[in-house]
């Protein structure tokens, strides 16, 4: 019911972006860690396994060894589809014995232009997401860019078997949160609306981290009353 793309920019951010059938999948699925790693943990969806992974990877795992010591102490990992990202830019996927339908993953890039890697389930192909991949890796600009990019020309290729209905994108810079984070919960367009936030965002993005980190710098906040 699901398909993601995790990457990096090569630079120490970490995102991802995915889409699913199901409302409000980003606030299941997608996980992030500064200088850590970014992780989805989708199919029949465990958001703990986000956590435990990124705990792994924290301590130092690549992004396959801590998926397989995941996998080999977790009961219930054949209902799981995991997709790990680690900060090097080392990548793994697993699909359980139960993940649904068509299913797949791809990954693609290298430490300069940055990493992803896909996969999905219920899918109309097993192609989708390397079509995810070349997106990304064809793509300039911002890592939300990019990633949402990569969303557009997964359902540009089929996408899920059926229509999607909810998509989000997330990233972290090493700022303690995440800089951008950006859902569509429940709407007849998900892929087409998230382009439309990202593009009302990204101009803004930079001044809520100043505002953040140092109040007194930051610009005029643009609403009734602030009169800097």
């Amino acid at each position: 019911m699901t398909f993601s793309i995790a990457g990096t920019d090569g630079r120490g951010r970490f995102g991802i972006a995915v889409s699913s059938s199901s409302p409000a999948v980003a606030a299941r699925c997608a996980h992030l860690r500064d200088g850590v790693g970014a992780v989805s943990s989708q199919n029949i969806t465990d958001p703990r396994l986000g956590g435990a992974l990124l705990d792994l990877l924290e301590e130092g795992l690549g992004a396959q060894e801590a998926l397989d010591r995941v996998v080999t102490r977790e009961g219930t990992a054949s209902f799981r589809q995991l997709v790990v990202l680690d900060r090097r830019g080392g990548s793994a996927v697993f699909s359980g014995a139960g993940t649904l339908g068509t299913h797949g993953g791809a990954s693609a890039g290298g430490e300069d232009a940055g990493a992803c890697v896909s996969a999905g389930n219920m899918l109309a192909h097993d192609g989708v997401p390397k079509a995810v991949c070349e997106a990304f890796e064809r793509t300039g600009g911002e890592l939300e860019t990019r990633l949402v990019a990569g969303l557009r020309a997964g359902l540009d290729a089929g996408g899920e078997a059926g229509p999607v209905r909810s998509a989000g994108v997330s990233v972290v810079s090493g700022h303690g949160w995440r800089d951008t984070d950006l859902r569509v919960d429940w709407h007849e367009d998900p892929v087409a609306e998230l382009e439309r936030l990202l593009q009302v965002w990204l101009p803004q993005r930079e001044d809520y981290v100043v505002r953040a980190l140092d109040p007194a710098a930051s610009a005029g906040y643009g609403v009734p009353g602030d009169d800097r």
